[in-house]
Order: C-alpha cells, then sequence, then structure tokens
C-alpha cells in the first residue's frame, strides 16, 4: 500500500508538473531565437543528463530506504519520508529528463531543494540513532545502526537536481553555479560523492570480512575516479580528459553489476531467493550500487560540459 502511494503521487506530480509548464512554454518559444541555439542544446543536454543522474540516486534511496525502514518497522514516522521525496524527487527528474526547453523550472527547483534538505536532516537522525545506542559510536554500532551515508544519497541527488537547473537555465552566458563555473563545480561534487559513498560501501564490505574479492572494487575504483574528476575540476586549461570520462563508464557498469553481486550474496542466504522475504532484508542491499552509477553519470556530464565549454 505504502508504494502504490508513492507510485500514484509521483504520477500525479509529473501531470502537475507538465501542466504548469506548459503555459510557459508559449512565451518562452519567443525569447528562444535570442538565444545561441547551439550553445543552449548544450546546456539542455547536460541539464538532462543530470536529471538522469539525480534520479538514478533518487531511485536507489527510494528502494534502499523502503527496504531498510520497513526492517525497522516504520517505528518512527519520520521514516515515511525519504521514501515520499525520493519518489517525488525521482518524478522530477524524469520529467527533467524529458524536458527539452532551455529554461529552469520553479517548481522542480523546489521539489530538488525539498531532497537536499531531507539528506541534512536524515544525516541527524541517523548520527543520533548510532549515538543513542550503548556504546555509542563504536564499530558495532556503526555496523548494524542506521547507515551514516544513506542520507547523503537524497541530498546528492538534490543538489545535482539543482545544479541540472542552473546550467539550464544559463542564457547567452556560460553556466554557473554559485557563481563558479558549472562543470568544474558538478565535477567536484560528484568527486566528493563517490568518496563519500565509498566509505560508506567500505564499511559494510569491511562488516562482511571482503569475503569475496569483488567486494574490493568499490572501495578501489571510486576513490580513482573521484581524484580524476577532482583533478579535472581545478584543471583550468582546456582538456578532454578522456581517461575520465571512460572510468566515469567503468564504475556505471560497476554500479550495475554491483547490483548482480549483491543478488548473489541474497542467494547465498538460507533459503536462497525461495526465502525472498527474509533474505532481502538480511542480505547484502540491492540497490546500493547503482549510487555509484548515478554519481558516475553526473560526472559524465560535468566532463561533457567542460568540453564543449572549456570556461565551464
Amino acid at each position: 500500500m505504502v508504494m502504490a502511494g508513492i507510485a500514484a503521487s509521483g504520477v500525479v506530480l509529473v501531470s502537475l508538473l507538465s501542466a504548469a509548464s506548459a503555459p510557459a512554454g508559449r512565451s518562452e518559444t519567443r525569447l528562444a531565437p535570442r538565444r545561441n541555439r547551439s550553445s543552449c542544446g548544450q546546456t539542455v543536454e547536460t541539464a538532462r543528463k543530470l536529471n538522469r543522474a539525480a534520479g538514478t540516486l533518487a531511485a536507489s534511496v527510494l528502494a534502499d530506504s523502503s527496504v531498510e525502514h520497513y526492517r525497522g518497522s516504520f517505528k518512527n514516522k519520520a521514516m515515511y519520508t525519504p521514501l515520499l521525496v525520493s519518489a517525488l524527487t525521482m518524478a522530477t527528474s524524469l520529467h527533467g529528463t524529458a524536458d527539452m526547453r532551455p529554461f529552469a523550472h520553479k517548481a522542480r527547483d523546489a521539489i530538488y531543494l525539498l531532497a537536499a534538505a531531507t539528506g541534512l536532516v536524515g544525516s541527524g537522525f541517523h548520527l543520533y540513532n548510532v549515538g543513542k545506542r550503548v556504546g555509542g559510536f563504536s564499530w558495532q554500532n556503526l555496523f548494524y545502526g542506521a547507515p551514516l551515508g544513506a542520507p547523503m544519497a537524497i541530498l546528492l541527488s538534490g543538489l545535482l537536481g539543482f545544479c541540472s537547473e542552473r546550467v539550464r537555465g544559463a542564457r547567452r552566458t556560460r553556466p554557473r553555479i554559485f557563481g563558479l563555473p558549472a562543470g568544474r563545480t558538478i565535477a567536484a561534487v560528484a568527486g566528493a560523492g563517490l568518496l563519500g559513498t565509498t566509505g560508506e560501501a567500505g564499511l559494510l564490505h569491511f562488516r562482511g570480512a571482503y569475503h569475496n574479492p569483488f567486494m574490493l572494487l568499490p572501495v578501489t575504483l571510486p576513490p580513482i575516479g573521484a581524484a580524476l574528476l577532482l583533478w579535472a575540476a581545478g584543471s583550468g586549461a582546456a582538456r578532454t580528459h578522456l581517461f575520465t570520462r571512460w572510468w566515469m563508464r567503468l564504475l556505471t557498469a560497476m554500479g550495475v553489476a554491483g547490483v548482480g553481486f549483491h543478488a548473489y550474496g541474497v542467494s547465498r542466504n538460507m533459503g536462497g531467493w525461495r526465502n525472498w522475504s527474509q533474505n532481502i532484508l538480511n542480505g547484502p542491499p540491492l540497490p546500493a550500487p547503482p549510487s555509484f552509477a548515478g554519481l558516475a553519470l553526473a560526472g559524465l556530464a560535468a566532463l561533457g560540459l567542460m568540453k564543449v565549454q572549456p570556461d565551464a
């Protein structure tokens, strides 16, 4: 019932966003010729890629928080919040991905900011959950308490979505975010996100004693990608960053393949997939690996913008 309500709210939101944006489209069409069409197409395409990245992260959060908070029996009613917000964020990202117009959307902006705020508040709740346990911030509580890094995924989703609207809404100027070049700023955000996600994966895989050598991949490949993105963000000269782009594609593939590895981990529990209702709760989280793919897609979008607009 909860998931059906969330899905329905997402469908309603897409309809409302489309209806809200329809009147503006007529006036915006008259303004479009004033812009450089080539630059306009580049920024819109980058914005749509960022929408996809934000949606991938939101989908990961929706699935992960549904499982984890169901396991916690939704003891605190606030545990429904990330489900609703991530569903709205995912629907908003789908709307942005389909939007070909070169104008920022106020409703999407508001929802992305709500997602970022939800991530910040959620981090506070998770810190409190771990700290109140007997022993405080011990390894045991970090392993089995509320995951500290999980709420940051919805924060990153909202932040990337917010950046997408800044890129899309750039008029005849180079896209900038808080006065900084957009491409380099997004690359830095994606790089920092990869480091944080690596920390969360490292903690949980350490709990699993790295019994499978493939468990080393999420703690070795993403930090290299983060370093490459941060270097790209700091380099002022125009570069193609070809190696970094291929590394982002590798991380995207790793995020997709990680779902398969986690599915295999679920099958190794007693009863395998025949006992799915219990093993999904206790096995490796299926929705977690795609967060790497979402951040890698954001990195690719940033690198693409930097390639076509070197000073961005």
